[in-house]
């Protein structure tokens, strides 16, 4: 094979995984895990919507993207609980950079165990806490694809992306947390997992509803990602994974653009896990 030939067959592959000239909304965008989808899709040529709540802080990841890509990226404010907030900040992004072609469902709430807040036994466990979990991280996914899925199935084409957990899947190991210290020992909630697990099911629905709109939906289920957790936890996690480690940023990227781009152009009503072979055993 000649040196030309190659260099086309490498440029045509790359460009499965080009979304230049494409517009991406991702909501959650300034948290812990929204910077990552936001820097993936900026870095195969995509124009980013950032949906965050109004007055939320945004992270120092997100705000080196803002000072960055700044003629990329736009926040918008939004509350994905509110179908008026989201209406709102979709008619607001179409009128300032576009139509959206892709949308990532990142937003949610997990409860990491160094929150505040009292800690509970799972016999006490408030049921606000449980429905909190449960509106946003299911109902407000299920708002923003009624909005914005609905605008890619009138028009013929569009890819979602839910972001889901590796406890959509399994449940939370506790022997992860056990040496946390407290009067009351840190339990993952059911909640959490459960709501992941219903937006893995709704990823389905949606894949087989719009799929002859030429709408893809796809979940992307991450396992544990490296941050501030403390060196035992770290120790612990590793242990329980096959590839020994937790995830980085990196090895994140790298699968939302597949799903995003029209390198998954037969994919529909997956769920990818990103796990490190955690769900393998």
């Amino acid at each position: 094979m000649s040196v030309g030939h190659s260099r086309v067959l490498a440029s045509g592959a790359e460009g499965w995984f080009r979304l230049d000239d494409h517009v991406a909304l991702v909501t959650g965008a300034c948290g812990t895990l929204g910077p990552i989808w936001v820097e993936a899709l900026l870095e195969a040529g995509a124009r980013v919507a950032a949906l965050e709540l109004p007055g939320a802080p945004a992270s120092a990841g997100y705000k080196a993207l803002e000072s960055r890509c700044r003629d990329r990226l736009r926040r918008f404010d939004c509350d994905i609980t509110n179908r008026d907030s989201i209406e709102t900040a979709a008619a607001a992004l179409v009128r300032e950079i576009g139509e959206p072609a892709v949308l990532v469902n990142n937003a949610g709430v997990d409860q990491p165990p160094d929150a505040g807040g009292a800690r509970s036994p799972i016999e006490a466990l408030p049921i606000e806490q449980f429905r909190r979990m449960v509106e946003v991280n299911l109902l407000g996914t299920f708002q923003v694809t009624q909005v914005i899925g609905g605008g890619m199935a009138a028009r013929g084409s569009g890819s979602i992306v839910n972001i889901g957990s590796l406890y959509a899947a399994v449940s939370p190991d506790q022997r992860l947390y056990d040496h946390m210290p407290g009067d009351v020992p840190f339990l993952k909630s059911p909640a959490y997992g459960a709501s992941k697990a219903a937006v893995v099911n709704m990823t389905k629905y949606f894949a087989a509803l719009w799929g002859s709109c030429g709408v893809r939906v796809n979940a992307l289920s991450p396992g544990g990602v490296q941050g501030a957790q403390d060196d035992q936890f770290k120790a612990k996690y590793g242990a329980r994974v096959p590839l020994g480690r937790m995830a980085q940023a990196e090895d994140l990227k790298g699968p939302l653009v597949f799903l995003a781009s029209r390198a998954s152009s037969y994919v529909t009503g997956h769920e990818l896990r990103v796990d490190g072979g955690f769900t393998a055993w």
